[in-house]
């Protein structure tokens, strides 16, 4: 059975020990430097709890979860990789470009098993989508728009609101089309977070089509949408609700589609990767990808100029 720990048990981390204390593998453990969180999980899911993430390492782990602050990503991943432990790291894959491609680069040369963690491409109406879209119900793609917005959590302190939230669409669009961005000009500011807290980023992709993000940490209602306009019809995606309604030249209609939590399985993904010698669920170039675009956006609106990437 495989060995798995936890490192970081935040908000994000705890839903991934939550999930992984009910799947085929063994959490060996969390970790995390909060003592009383560390009591709390350990406690609840019945596994051991560290302060110190290499005490956790220490116990023989085959792979672990890296739910860090972003800018802690790569000193954790490299003692991971350099320990040949295998490593699911939550998204963004980086705080910069460079940390990025290292980490990338290590885990090839120490071969080790390395996977991003967008979990929006597991969201189940996602998947839905991007079989719409490979056999051409939808035809040709023109545009494609998101919103993401809602009201500021407080624990997003070390980014800004496009590395945070704006990056998922990013990859989103990026993985639907099977393009990599061409282009980025974005706006945006800061009103309440020492970092943007609200963008709109506009993206042009390989293929001539477009993408459109407006994202912000100020709208007391939250919403997760998508919009995909295409020459045989429309896509609209809700992430909260699960939801896929297509719009053509005579019909609406809502898929069917069976409600399950992302995260669970983005972690089946990686447990199956970790057991068979095939692609990552995300790889780190695919991550690295979606950092840089996100960057490069910041970039746009700081300058007022079109970034190519």
């Amino acid at each position: 059975m495989i060995k798995i720990g936890v490192i970081g048990a935040g908000v994000m981390g705890g839903h991934h020990i939550r999930n992984l204390s009910s799947m085929d593998v063994e959490l060996v453990g969390l970790s995390d430097i909060d003592k009383n969180r560390v009591k709390e999980l350990s406690t609840t899911y019945k596994t051991k709890g560290f302060l110190d993430y290499k005490e956790l390492v220490k116990e023989g782990i085959d792979a672990a979860v890296v739910a860090v602050p972003t800018k802690l990503h790569k000193t954790v991943c490299d003692y991971l990789i350099d320990n040949g432990v295998n490593v699911l790291v939550e998204k963004p894959i980086a705080d910069t470009v460079e940390n990025a491609k290292d980490m990338i680069t290590k885990a090839k040369k120490e071969g080790v098993k390395f996977s991003v963690g967008h979990i929006e491409r597991f969201n189940p109406a996602v998947q839905k989508l991007k079989q719409l879209i490979k056999n051409d119900t939808l035809g040709k793609v023109v545009t494609m728009s998101s919103k993401r917005v809602g009201p500021y959590n407080p624990r997003i302190r070390d980014v800004g609101i496009i590395v945070d939230l704006g990056v998922h669409d990013i990859d989103i669009m990026s993985y639907l089309l099977e393009e990599k961005v061409k282009t980025v000009y974005a706006t945006g500011g800061k009103r309440i977070h020492p970092f943007e807290d609200f963008a709109t980023i506009l993206m042009t992709f390989g293929n001539s089509s477009t993408g459109l993000i407006d994202t912000n940490w100020h709208t007391p209602h939250k919403v997760r949408s998508l919009t995909v306009v295409a020459d045989k019809g429309i896509a609209e995606v809700d992430y909260i609700d699960q939801k896929l309604v297509l719009y053509d030249k005579e019909w609406m209609k809502e898929a069917k589609i069976e409600r399950k939590e992302p995260l669970s399985l983005e972690l089946e993904c990686f447990i199956e990767y970790l057991k068979k010698d095939i692609e990552p669920p995300v790889s780190g170039e695919e991550g690295l990808h979606a950092l840089q675009v996100a960057i490069s956006a910041i970039d746009s609106y700081v300058n007022n100029k079109i970034i190519k990437i």
